[in-house]
């Protein structure tokens, strides 16, 4: 006969349940995966049973990356008949990496086509399953991606991704017949064509593989896309076909405005389970980590590997560095991620902004000579040069150089006559310094004209008429300017500044306090001043 547990025992059970499901949800929140993983497990051996449970284990241990944590609480949920699609992700990467290609195939047509999840399903299947028919040694895997590419409007990267499969099957001449082919329309073929052109130059294809990359070179318009700057690897795997596709929906998904952080972590999971030797992958797993608040988890992916590092991979640790709080040692690493050959323009745009964050002006200034320098005559490169020179005046403004400062903002308009944001950074910069008051007026009033809409730029407008009499009408825009950025100190202010002026000074103080709240140190001193005594020369905006 069995006993039963005792009233202490079974008291004693629910508190350490209820006690692990209160860590749990804590480390949830804090962005703490692992902790929350650890607190979920104690719960499930205290309340196996309990609603939600494996749904929420497979969750913390996708966003920790524990596969084996992943693929217990898949594999029970699935055989509980919980068919999400997170589990049939993890299940069918498990299979595949046993190379279990039945099991794979199995999984790909587990799960009916009810639900939201199926959108993105539809995504993958025609690459997986294609890939599954290679490491099945089908006769035509291939089939699966050019039937989907028939169906609707053409997709080039499918056709590429058929390419490799061809490749990955040994049918070399076909692969090269099929990428001659392809017209490339879109970011993600452009990707893909770079897989198959390293894949046709280990196979021997040379001359086609560079008929792809001049294709690439054209489409991509020379833009330096972080993904398209990655070195060259080939695809001649199932496992490594469907991680490298993994990846690019991971990256695609992290692009998308608004959108959810877990599901590029989702896809970006499970594309490095596959190949952790990947560099698309991992890059899209950083980016998916960051998203998700996980930057220490990020910067680990990018320390102490086996391999040195690209240079844009570098680079985007300088950057994660710098958000970390090191900002001596990201533009050290910066500096030295930027120092190609050829030149990489936006290496060198990313480095001087790191080097600005980490108060370095030489090394900013150094960045932007070297960007200078690869500038031609082109329309694109005009635009450039006179950001450019806007950003190198900035630097000189910080030191109070305005003499040094003053020929390259006249330089940047000229060049850029009809932009509005050189015509007003040009003309608040000399306006505050209350230099030729009538031009800077006339170029903050042409942006604006422009851009009316702009918060910054309703703000510079709104200032100079304060600082030269026109206070009633300042008002009104100053007002329009707060509520483009309430968070803004500088906005804030100017409208503070503006109710004293105009004898609104209740509105004046509650708006000087609002500004105190997001204020730096200096302004904050001013501020609290004002407060105090009302606003004087002395305490006026500068």
């Amino acid at each position: 006969m069995l006993a039963l547990a005792s009233p202490a025992s079974a008291a004693d059970d629910s508190s350490a349940a209820l006690n692990a499901l209160v860590k749990a949800r804590l480390a949830e929140e804090a962005g703490e995966p692992e902790a929350a993983l650890s607190a979920l497990a104690t719960l499930a051996s205290h309340s196996p049973a309990l609603p939600g449970l494996r749904g929420r284990i497979l969750e913390q241990a996708i966003e920790a990356g524990d596969l084996p944590a992943a693929r217990s609480a898949a594999a029970q949920l699935w055989q509980g008949g919980d068919r999400r699609f997170d589990a049939q992700l993890v299940l069918l990467v498990d299979a595949i990496r046993r190379a279990d290609w039945k099991d794979a195939q199995a999984y790909m047509g587990g799960r009916a086509d009810k639900t939201g999840g199926d959108a993105i399903s539809r995504l993958i299947q025609p690459t997986l399953n294609a890939w599954i028919d290679v490491g099945a040694r089908a006769k035509t895997p291939e089939h699966h991606l050019l039937a989907a590419n028939a169906r609707s409007r053409p997709e080039p990267a499918l056709a590429l991704e058929a390419a490799l499969v061809r490749l990955a099957a040994g049918r070399t001449a076909d692969a090269v017949a099929l990428a001659d082919g392809v017209t490339l329309t879109d970011r993600t073929s452009q990707l893909v064509a770079l897989r198959v052109a390293a894949t046709l130059d280990k196979a021997g294809e040379r001359a086609a593989a560079e008929r792809l990359r001049k294709r690439i070179a054209l489409a991509s318009g020379g833009r330096e896309d972080p993904m398209l700057l990655l070195p060259d690897q080939p695809v001649s795997s199932p496992r490594g076909g469907i991680a490298h596709w993994m990846a690019l929906l991971a990256d695609g998904f992290a692009r998308t405005p608004n959108s959810n952080p877990k599901v590029p972590l989702l896809f970006a999971r499970a594309a490095y389970w596959l190949d952790d030797s990947d560099w698309t992958v991992r890059s899209a797993l950083v980016e998916a980590l960051d998203r998700s608040e996980q930057r220490r988890n990020a910067m680990a992916l990018l320390e102490g590997g086996r391999r040195p590092l690209p240079p844009v991979l570098d680079m985007r640790r300088a950057e994660l560095m710098a958000d970390a709080g090191d900002l001596a040692g990201a533009a050290k690493l910066a500096e030295a991620a930027a120092a190609q050959e050829p030149p990489v323009r936006s290496l060198l745009v990313r480095f001087a902004d790191i080097a600005r964050r980490s108060d370095d002006p030489k090394a900013a200034e150094r960045a932007y000579a070297r960007l200078e320098a690869t500038l031609g005559t082109g329309e694109g490169d005009s635009a450039l040069r006179g950001t450019l020179l806007i950003a190198r005046a900035e630097l000189l403004l910080q030191s109070d150089a305005w003499d040094d400062a003053e020929p390259l903002l006249e330089k940047a308009v000229a060049l850029r006559p009809d932009d509005a944001a050189v015509l007003n950074f040009a003309g608040y910069s000399a306006l505050e310094r209350r230099k030729d008051v009538k031009t800077s007026l006339a170029r903050i009033e042409a942006a604006w004209n422009q851009e009316p809409q702009n918060a910054s730029i309703t703000d510079s407008l709104g200032w100079a008429y304060f600082l030269t009499g026109r206070v009633e009408e300042a008002v009104p825009l100053l007002e329009k300017a707060q509520r483009g950025e309430p968070e803004n100190p500088v906005i804030v202010e100017h409208l503070g500044d503006a109710y004293w002026k105009v004898g609104r000074k209740f509105q004046a103080r509650y708006v000087w306090r609002a500004a105190a709240l997001l204020a730096e140190p200096e302004m904050a001193t001013r501020l609290e001043t004002k407060l105090r005594d009302g606003l004087t020369p002395a305490t006026t905006a500068p």
